[in-house]
């Protein structure tokens, strides 16, 4: 077994600035994830050339591949380093920021954007008042099943890493959103607003604008199924226009 493990970090000190690479020595621990290579970096921030640096920014929080705040490009990869495993990777490790969202600092990026186009789609169920409004209605076992996994995504940011209409010069909501606005219309309570939702994707940087690469369906560490979530609602937004069309 290696007595250190080497990663290679692209460093950048603030929105803007230059970029650089950075490598380190760290003590080889079994079972060690990417994570635990950050923790001992920040702890002691000197590169493998001995020099002094400064300790490395990256955000976590569940540390079980839930909240997807961990995300970051690892060997070329996008994914949770939360759940990279140190013995499962080559060396040394490269750890990089994600290119579709900007940077705040170092491995750290700013995913505003997907959480504002979650309300572009009205990602929620309203409901009247904060009093006990009673259970809520039932849905079928084989329904629930289907849109449970859709619920899990954590907005992670992956399926827009990987999808090349999401760039500088296009403002396709992504994914995410889409799979996330067939989620709350698959809802009873949810349904009577399916409309705004579908309104929402018809508008630009809306569902046209999908190039069906079907890079997410590969990239979403939930496995949710992307590819069908857009194929059903890119049919319910050509239904949706009809409807409107025709005044009914």
């Amino acid at each position: 077994m290696p007595q250190t493990v080497r990663v290679r970090v692209r460093r950048q000190d603030r929105p803007g600035s230059d970029e650089r690479w950075e490598e380190f020595a760290v003590p080889y621990v079994p079972s060690m994830n990417v994570i635990y290579c950050l923790m001992e970096i920040q702890r002691n921030p000197v590169t493998a050339a001995g020099v002094k640096t400064t300790p490395v920014v990256w955000e976590a929080h569940c540390l079980e591949e839930v909240c997807g705040a961990c995300t970051m490009i690892v060997n070329g990869r996008v994914r949770q380093s939360c759940s990279a495993l140190v013995d499962k990777l080559e060396q040394p490790i490269t750890l990089a920021p994600m290119t579709k969202f900007p940077v705040v600092r170092d491995l750290q990026v700013n995913r505003g954007r997907m959480f504002s186009d979650l309300i572009k789609i009205k990602g929620w169920i309203p409901i009247q008042g904060t009093y006990d409004l009673g259970p809520g209605p039932r849905i079928a076992s084989d329904q629930q099943e289907e849109v449970y996994k859709l619920s899990t995504c954590m907005t992670c940011g992956c399926c827009l890493e990987v999808c090349p209409n999401v760039n500088s010069r296009s403002s396709f909501i992504g994914p995410a959103a889409i799979s996330q606005a067939r989620l709350f219309n698959s809802h009873p309570t949810g349904a009577m607003n399916a409309g705004e939702r579908l309104d929402a994707l018809m508008e630009p940087g809306g569902i046209s604008e999908c190039g069906n690469a079907q890079n997410c369906l590969e990239a979403c560490p939930k496995e949710i199924p992307l590819t069908t979530s857009i194929g059903t609602m890119g049919r319910d937004v050509t239904l949706h226009a009809i409807r409107k069309l025709l005044g009914t």
